[in-house]
């Protein structure tokens, strides 16, 4: 199986991502399959989904695994769905894959986010209690004004998108035989705040299995870990020293400076 690394951190992937993925992976002998390396925080969930269509179709096996060292939160975290089998150690870290937005302050001028199902949730909870209420409805009505009802069908989407990304990439991976309904139950912890409280906050290995996903341990005792953990090092500290993005294999390196 050949190896094949990508880091993108603390930068998004984003879709010309793909495209250097892409142009890597055209120089490789993928006859036994490949092994994704990743560490990113997260980006664009229409990127990984390309991301995973690329990969499975350079694949000769049609598959690959992933592995995980460091962070593959979010939109990394969907591109690991698409694998057939997740490698983790202890302190490795999936993460949620509910969308979120961002806006700026208007009193401090700096970004704030927030999770999109907690911003439907909020508007649905204030309009079915404006609904029921059977006295003064200004109160609701003021409150209802802060929200555009074209966001909210947007907000209701990009949920939609993240949770139908997911579905179908573990149901056309590890989760072949299992229906849409049961796999969404054994995901809810990645698709909602519900249970994490937080998109920022850690899945662990023992979370991930918990859920159903086909993750195996990568001990800290294995050759194999210490010499995953040396390549994840020493690129981390490079994408976060000298360039933005690492994009190689063991033959051929794709690069992106902070400053493009």
């Amino acid at each position: 199986m050949a190896y094949f690394t990508s880091f993108a951190f603390p930068v998004m992937i984003e879709d010309d991502d793909v495209d250097m993925i892409e142009d890597v992976l055209s120089t490789m002998d993928l006859e036994n399959g490949l092994a994704l390396l990743i560490n990113s925080p997260g980006g664009d969930g229409l990127a990984s989904e390309r991301l995973i269509n690329v990969l499975r179709s350079y694949s000769k096996t049609g598959t690959y695994d992933a592995y995980i060292i460091g962070k593959a939160k979010s939109a990394a975290t969907l591109a690991c769905f698409g694998a057939e089998t997740i490698y983790m150690c202890k302190t490795a870290e999936l993460g949620p894959v509910d969308p979120q937005v961002t806006f700026i302050d208007s009193e401090t001028n700096r970004p704030k986010r927030f999770s999109v199902c907690n911003l439907v949730k909020s508007y649905e909870n204030l309009f079915e209690r404006a609904v029921k209420e059977k006295g003064n409805l200004q109160p609701y009505l003021q409150q209802l004004s802060h929200y555009d009802e074209r966001e909210i069908e947007e907000y209701r989407a990009a949920i939609f998108l993240s949770e139908d990304i997911s579905i179908r990439s573990l149901k056309s991976g590890m989760f072949k035989s299992l229906a849409d309904k049961t796999i969404k139950n054994k995901i809810k912890m990645f698709l909602t705040p519900e249970e994490t409280k937080s998109h920022g906050r850690p899945i662990y290995f023992n979370e991930t299995k918990k859920a159903g996903l086909n993750v195996k341990e990568i001990h800290n005792d294995d050759e194999l870990w210490r010499y995953l953990f040396e390549l994840y090092t020493r690129i981390d500290q490079y994408t976060k020293t000298i360039v933005a993005k690492c994009i190689e294999n063991k033959k051929e390196s794709f690069l992106v400076g902070i400053s493009d």
